[in-house]
């Protein structure tokens, strides 16, 4: 049997530059997993092992490895920062049980800690703090932790506290033993010494080692009691109270170091052990219908149990395609048939490994609680549940955001025009949240894509993994229309061509609905003037028109129909006459509903220098920006604002620009609202040139 409290499945998350790929590096050396420390200024971490993160130095997808350290097996994936990929981030959360928050001693919680941290919010992961780079200029520790506070309304549980800070930072205070850890300058991570707590430093010791033991005392009554009385738990009692908090989500165990120097990284490692849950101790994951509903049943960790997995990654490398899979009950060996609930096929399993970012080591199999590596799986897609055929169910599967930006790419010759589309086949599998259409008018493939950075890294992508050169076209933005107006109209559908006719009479109501409600369809039809089988053919046949909306194109968003009455024809009506007559309706109606163009409104977090904030507030109003709000910092101002995507290509560029090279920003999708008159127009009128144009070359 394999002893499951042993395993420790965690992520490692964080901003941009926050240090998470150092962090892994300095973790995979002190567990012996490498030999040599690779830097990622060098662009030679181990994880960050594609071209474009050695070359950019960021991690673009999510990187998987497992290491040993007191006896435990960890399961590490690293992730990326950048907010393109957050959706890397989202998945690998997904699926595991712990995660190391990293947040930056100078630049604290940054834009992108917040998605993130928000994200493990959503999938109850249990995290420990790591507030890295104490080292740097501008390094606070106890401003970082009021951050996590306010910003984050999370609860630190401050466990060691620094000596010294910036350059004099030499280690830490471990607060439960009441001893030092002090490292030499030689930078090797074994050359510490324990010692007692600096003198200066032991009224500030114990004020919080006393705020970190009320903490803790308060997660069991019994403790607790004891400790009011004036007896201080020992060290093992309070180490099981914190562990309770922690994967209760009541608090996070909070550390400090430099991942870089080689500094404080086992205090982390000890509290991943000592504080972070075994995939026993996490809620089980619910399974749901093939609807999609609770079924009351869940995948409880438990290798004797049916077989229940999450494929929550696929990457395509020269061996085949990869299906990483976190197993959640039940056990898997090579040469196993397997059924995948989405498709209802089953798949046979050719060779299971384990995975060292992209090296990997062959296994005979795996059981609840691993994260391996399925290869040859022909027909399984991200957030698939792979499960006993004997016995199927479906685990709660994954959402993803839609694309808000679009490029047109073509083969430079024919030979590109052969590989484009299998190479483009390969990179939809691998990343849910990169799409791909051939535009029905023009005959071009559109990418699409969470944002400039993404959309710039697939057509790297595919030059250079793939070997496909194309040529790329200008950023489009992902608009959307939506109506204004309630209109009651009725449309019949007549055709009589010899032999049986089609007929369908619908009278119906168009309406707004509330933003984000999508399309609802609903029918208060009374006798039988429109039998209830004819129904879903209706209802289908104004939800495939919605994907066309009558200004310039764009889906239309946020619609009811309500089904009034209407009539039939004993012999010519069907359910195909009663969803033309519903596409036809559509297409009468909504310009009388007086159609409205909306679009995509970013969610913009800048970090500027002080002397530039008036230049870069001035340049986002210009943008059509709204500022929401402004935050001194130690090191200079936080503006967050919301401003349409379309104004705000080739941003970076200006902004590095006005602020000498030294300003940031992150920007996510926040929302769609309705498009200026002017802009509106604008953008109509080219889709009406582009379809003339497109007519014309038929």
């Amino acid at each position: 049997m394999t002893d499951l409290s042993k395993y420790r499945n965690i992520g490692i998350f964080a901003h941009v530059d926050a240090g998470k790929t150092t962090t892994t590096e300095r973790i995979l050396k002190l567990t012996g997993k490498i030999h040599k420390l690779g830097e990622v200024h060098d662009g030679a971490a181990t994880t960050d092992f594609m071209e474009q993160e050695q070359e950019r130095g960021i991690t673009i997808q999510s990187a998987a490895t497992t290491c040993f350290w007191d006896g435990h097996r960890f399961n590490i994936i690293d992730t990326p920062g950048h907010v393109d990929f957050t959706i890397e981030v989202y998945r690998s959360l997904k699926v595991l049980d712990g995660g190391i928050g990293v947040f930056c001693g100078s630049g604290g919680v940054e834009p992108q800690s917040e998605t993130n941290w928000r994200y493990a919010n959503e999938s109850k992961v249990a995290r420990v703090i790591w507030v890295n780079k104490l080292d740097r200029i501008g390094a606070d520790y106890y401003r970082v932790i009021d951050q996590i506070k306010n910003i984050l309304a999370a609860k630190p549980l401050v466990m060691v506290l620094p000596i010294g800070i910036e350059d004099q930072f030499c280690g830490v205070v471990d607060l439960l033993t009441r001893k030092s850890w002090i490292w030499d300058d030689s930078g090797l991570p074994e050359n510490y010494t324990i010692g007692d707590v600096p003198a200066d430093m032991v009224d500030k010791v114990e004020e919080y080692r006393a705020m970190l033991i009320e903490t803790a005392v308060e997660q069991d009554d019994e403790v607790m009691e004891a400790y009011l009385e004036g007896v201080e738990p020992d060290i093992d009692t309070i180490k099981r109270c914190i562990r309770k908090g922690t994967i209760a989500l009541d608090f996070f165990p909070t550390f400090c170091g430099s991942a870089f120097k080689n500094k404080a990284v086992q205090n982390v490692l000890n509290g991943v052990v000592d504080y972070l849950p075994c995939p026993t101790e996490v809620t089980p994951q619910p399974e749901v219908d093939l609807e999609g509903n609770e079924t009351g049943k869940f995948a409880i960790v438990d290798e004797n149990k049916p077989l229940r997995a999450l494929a929550f990654k696929i990457m395509d490398d020269q061996y085949g395609a990869l299906t990483f899979t976190r197993i959640y009950s039940g056990k898997i060996s090579k040469g196993d048939t397997i059924l995948n609930t989405f498709t209802g096929k089953t798949e046979r399993i050719g060779r299971l490994v384990e995975m060292h970012a992209n090296s990997r080591i062959d296994l005979d199999g795996a059981v609840a609680g691993d994260i391996v590596a399925l290869v040859g799986l022909k027909n399984v897609q991200t957030g698939h549940t792979l499960c006993d055929p004997k016995d199927p169910a479906t685990l709660e599967p994954m959402v993803f955001p839609e694309p808000v930006i679009s490029i047109a790419v073509a083969p430079k010759d024919k030979a590109a025009s052969e590989k484009l589309g299998e190479a483009i086949a390969k990179m939809v599998r691998e990343d849910p949240s990169f799409h791909v259409e051939t535009d029905p008018d023009s005959g071009e493939t559109i990418l699409k894509g969470m944002g400039e950075l993404h959309l710039d890294i697939k057509v790297d992508i595919l030059k250079r993994t793939h070997k496909v050169e194309v040529e790329v076209g200008a950023p489009q933005v992902a608009y959307r229309e939506t109506i204004t107006k309630r209109v009651e109209d009725s449309y019949t559908h007549k055709k009589q061509s010899g032999g049986s006719g089609q007929y369908g009479k619908i009278d119906y109501i168009i309406e707004p609905g509330e933003p984000g409600t999508g399309f609802v369809f609903e029918s208060k039809v009374v006798g039988g003037n429109v039998p209830k089988e004819y129904w879903p053919a209706i209802e289908k046949g104004f939800k495939l028109s919605k994907d066309k909306g009558v200004l310039a194109g764009f889906p239309l968003l946020d619609f009811k129909v309500t089904l009034l009455d209407g009539g039939f024809h004993a012999v010519d009506s069907s359910a195909i006459a009663f969803e033309v007559a519903a596409k036809s309706g559509y297409r009468q109606t909504i310009p009388k509903a007086a159609p409205q163009l909306l679009e995509p409104i970013m969610k913009i977090d800048v970090f500027t220098p002080d002397d530039h904030v008036g230049d870069v507030i001035g340049d986002l109003n210009r943008r059509r920006g709204m500022i929401k709000s402004q935050d001194s910092t130690p090191t200079g101002v936080r503006v967050k604002a919301d401003a349409p995507l379309s104004e705000m290509f080739g941003y970076i560029g200006d902004l590095r620009t006005m602020t000498s090279g030294r300003g940031q920003f992150s920007m996510e999708f926040s929302h769609y609202s309705p498009c200026p008159r002017n802009i509106s127009d604008e953008i109509i009128a080219k889709a009406a040139a582009e379809k003339l144009a497109a007519d014309k070359a038929r």
